[in-house]
């Protein structure tokens, strides 16, 4: 198989495609993970949070905001920290469990 490179390309296609695959990946969501308990209340109070789903297993609690852009991850390994974190989250913000 031969490979294909974009700077083999010639002519002024090449900076074209260059440019939509640069604005494609940009416009591709990564989710974020947050380390911090403090972090994340932040990221939920913000303006643009919509909704809050937890996810609960077995050897920990994933706390999953979602803002306009990106999808915030926290994950806590020990329960009663998590049920705190779930009481401390803003009252006009959606929560929903999930197992």
């Amino acid at each position: 198989m031969r490979k294909c490179s974009l700077s083999s390309v010639s002519g002024p296609s090449a900076v074209e495609i260059r440019t939509l695959v640069r604005a494609s990946l940009e416009a591709v969501a990564m989710p974020r993970k947050i380390e911090e308990i403090k972090d994340f209340l932040l990221t939920a109070r913000r303006k643009d949070a919509k909704s809050v789903k937890i996810k609960k297993n077995k050897d920990n609690v994933k706390f999953k905001v979602r803002c306009s852009r990106y999808l915030y991850t926290l994950v806590i390994t020990d329960k009663e920290k998590a049920e705190k974190l779930k009481q401390s989250l803003p009252p006009g913000l959606a929560v929903k469990e999930l197992k």
